[in-house]
C-alpha cells in the first residue's frame, strides 16, 4: 500500500529505492526535476487529493530541443535545396514555411510543456497529467496495470533519461510518462510492480 504524503511533509522512502527517487509520495532530488510543475493561470483548475507532484527530468527539454532543432535544420535546407538549386514552384517555400513555423513554436513552448508533466502515487492509483491550455489527466488503478515499460531512444540514453509505459486492460487510461531519470525510472517501476501484483492478489 502507497503512502499518503498528503499526512506528512516529509519525503517517505521505498525499501530498496535509492536516495531521491520519486516513488511514495517523497519530493526527488532537485537535480532530477523541476522544482514544482507549471499550473495555468486560470483559477479554474483541477485540485486532487493525496500525494505529491513529481516531475520530469529537465534533460528532457534538452532532448527534445535537440530533436525538433534537428527537424527544424532539415526542413530549412531541403526548402533551400529544393527552391534555390532545383527551382521548383512556390509550394517548396509555402510547405517549408509553414513546417519552420510549427518547428519554432513548438521549441519555444517545450519548457512551459515539459514543467507541465507529472505524475501523483496517491493510495489506489497512479495520476498522471500534462498539459496547459488542453490538460490530460489519467489516473490508472494499481490493481489495473498489466505491464509496465521501459523505452529509451539513442538521445535518451546518452541523456540518462527515460520513459515508462503502463499499459492496461483499457486502451484509452495507457500512459507514457518522458523524460523520466534512468534511476527514478527503474525504481517507480519495480515500485508499481510490486503494488500492482499485491492489489491484483488481494494482499
Amino acid at each position: 500500500m502507497i503512502p499518503d504524503s498528503s499526512r506528512d511533509s516529509g519525503t517517505t522512502d521505498t525499501p530498496g529505492a535509492p536516495s531521491g527517487a520519486a516513488v511514495g509520495g517523497g519530493a526527488a532530488a532537485p537535480a532530477e526535476s523541476f522544482d514544482r510543475i507549471a499550473e495555468p493561470t486560470s483559477e479554474n483548475r483541477l485540485v486532487l487529493e493525496g500525494g505529491v507532484w513529481h516531475q520530469i527530468s529537465p534533460k528532457y527539454v534538452t532532448v527534445q530541443l535537440i530533436s525538433h532543432g534537428s527537424f527544424l535544420a532539415i526542413v530549412i535546407a531541403a526548402t533551400l535545396v529544393l527552391t534555390l538549386l532545383l527551382h521548383v514552384g512556390w509550394w517548396a517555400w509555402a510547405v517549408g514555411g509553414v513546417l519552420a513555423v510549427i518547428q519554432v513554436w513548438t521549441l519555444a513552448i517545450l519548457p512551459r510543456q515539459a514543467r507541465s508533466i507529472g505524475y501523483r502515487l496517491r493510495e489506489d492509483d497512479l495520476v498522471f497529467r500534462r498539459g496547459i491550455l488542453w490538460q490530460r489527466f489519467v489516473a490508472v488503478p494499481y490493481g489495473r496495470m498489466q505491464l509496465i515499460d521501459i523505452t529509451h531512444g539513442p538521445l535518451d540514453r546518452g541523456f540518462g533519461i527515460a520513459q515508462l509505459k503502463f499499459v492496461t486492460a483499457a486502451a484509452a487510461t495507457g500512459v507514457v510518462i518522458p523524460g523520466l531519470a534512468q534511476s527514478t525510472a527503474e525504481t517507480l517501476r519495480d515500485h508499481l510492480i510490486e503494488v500492482a501484483e499485491s492489489r491484483r492478489t488481494g494482499l
